[in-house]
């Protein structure tokens, strides 16, 4: 199937969603929206085909069947990752900033700050600051390059921090105390997550108590009563 029929399904509404939803997605992502986009309808009619040939009445389910392929192959693909990386890059912010605070407490400024900082971190977040300085260097102001970062940040997190770096700058407000605010913002939400996966621990061994050690206590228990019933 061709870019050009494809433009023709959907409109570039639905194509610059889908390409928004791919950047999210990192460089891991190598193709564009309209292959996806192929792929996804392809398999799909793949699907259906199958359903309708394999399954007793398959002209029922066979619709139903790809229906929920469509928007599974949507979450697996789309959804899914996004949160992964939005976690990943969560957990890689208060690192990164931390390492970007000392270096501007240095003396230098925010470009230099950071072009030092990615240096340094060998991670994801570090890596799309790295595509805004390659950016920079070919044209595009430091406001500019940020705006268009946010673009590839699946995280609301960070994206709130380099807006309130990008306003920082335009208003002229200290950046130093701007990224201890914003420090200080990623510790008390790293333990707020911390202690709501501590909350869940009791509740995760109340199922395992459940599914295994009561079963086993039983057992233990009616074992001769059973033993004795069948001799």
């Amino acid at each position: 199937m061709n870019h050009n029929l494809t433009r023709r399904i959907y409109s570039d509404q639905e194509i610059e969603k889908v390409e928004s939803q791919l950047l999210l997605l990192g460089d891991e992502v190598k193709y564009d929206a309209i292959t996806y986009m192929n792929i996804r309808i392809l398999t799909s009619i793949l699907v259906f085909i199958l359903s309708l040939s394999t399954i007793q009445m398959g002209y029922l389910f066979a619709p139903l069947i790809t229906i929920l392929y469509y928007y599974l192959f949507g979450y697996m693909t789309l959804v899914r990752p996004r949160k992964i990386r939005t976690q990943k890059l969560d957990r890689e912010a208060l690192h990164f900033f931390e390492i970007l605070t000392l270096t501007l407490e240095s003396g230098r400024n925010l470009e230099s700050a950071l072009e030092m900082t990615v240096f340094n971190v060998d991670s994801e977040i570090s890596r799309e600051f790295k595509k805004t300085l390659f950016e920079i260097k070919f044209g595009k102001s430091l406001m500019e390059a940020l705006e268009d970062m946010k673009k590839r940040i699946p995280s609301e997190t960070i994206n709130n921090i380099i807006l309130n770096i990008t306003q920082t700058s335009v208003f002229g407000n200290s950046i130093i105390d701007t990224m201890y605010n914003q420090i200080d913002f990623l510790r008390d939400k790293q333990i707020l997550a911390i202690k709501g996966e501590m909350a869940k621990i009791p509740n995760k061994i109340s199922i395992i108590s459940v599914l295994f050690i009561v079963p086993l206590i039983l057992l233990l228990i009616l074992g001769p009563f059973i033993i004795n019933l069948l001799v």
